[in-house]
């Protein structure tokens, strides 16, 4: 079909079935393949322009932060827990990773072990702030030390996550450590919070109240 025959509503027809994230992922490379053709002189107006996609919603996921994972018990999982926490690896990437993978205080994420990363951002590099332990070819030992405290592997990311929220770090540059393909699955995370940062933020305000009043 040439471009110049696409119409608003073949667009929208072709992303409706899809689901949320594929949605705006499929919609993203069509507006990018429109506005180079524009660019190009092939055809005049984009036919994308202004289609939305579907909106992405993540559910509140229960998670552990780094100070309860640090003082819960792991037995010999411990360093693969930590691990994860710490560079927000899924686990069928931190499976896949081999010590040529970490180089330059960096680990260089590539691959899965499915073969190819879940997308193109997950290939990604994330700072190395703790050993490198080799994982069990299953997530099964994981997930039954995980049990206990109501949480899955996955959560292991949202703690990441949170780590770098709370280290000041701005929420495009978690997208990239975290390999997000949409930053508003990335900000769905980080606008997560915790009941202590309620509490914390009514004390912030009393003490910029007191300090007014001083003045």
């Amino acid at each position: 079909m040439d471009l110049r025959e696409i119409k608003r509503s073949d667009i929208q027809e072709l992303i409706v079935p899809l689901a949320a994230q594929t949605s705006a992922m499929t919609l993203a490379v069509i507006k990018s393949i429109f506005r180079e053709a524009m660019a190009q002189a092939l055809i005049e107006n984009s036919p994308a322009h202004g289609v939305k996609g579907k909106t992405i919603s993540v559910a509140p996921r229960r998670f552990l932060t780094w100070a309860q994972i640090e003082r819960s018990e792991f037995g010999p999982l411990k360093e693969h827990i930590h691990f994860l926490a710490l560079h927000g690896l899924r686990w069928s990437e931190a499976v896949a990773l081999d010590k040529e993978d970490i180089r330059d205080g960096r680990i260089y994420i590539n691959k899965s072990i499915h073969g190819q990363t879940k997308s193109r951002a997950a290939i990604r590099t994330v700072p190395l702030v703790s050993k490198f332990v080799k994982f069990p070819k299953t997530p099964k030992p994981l997930r039954r030390v995980l049990d206990p405290y109501q949480v899955q592997i996955h959560s292991l990311r949202h703690t990441y996550a949170y780590l770098l929220k709370s280290s000041g770090v701005h929420v495009t540059t978690a997208q990239r450590l975290l390999g997000h393909s949409d930053p508003k699955m990335t900000l769905a995370i980080y606008t997560q919070v915790l009941d202590h940062e309620i509490d914390d933020s009514g004390i912030a305000l009393r003490r910029w109240i007191e300090r007014a009043q001083e003045r």
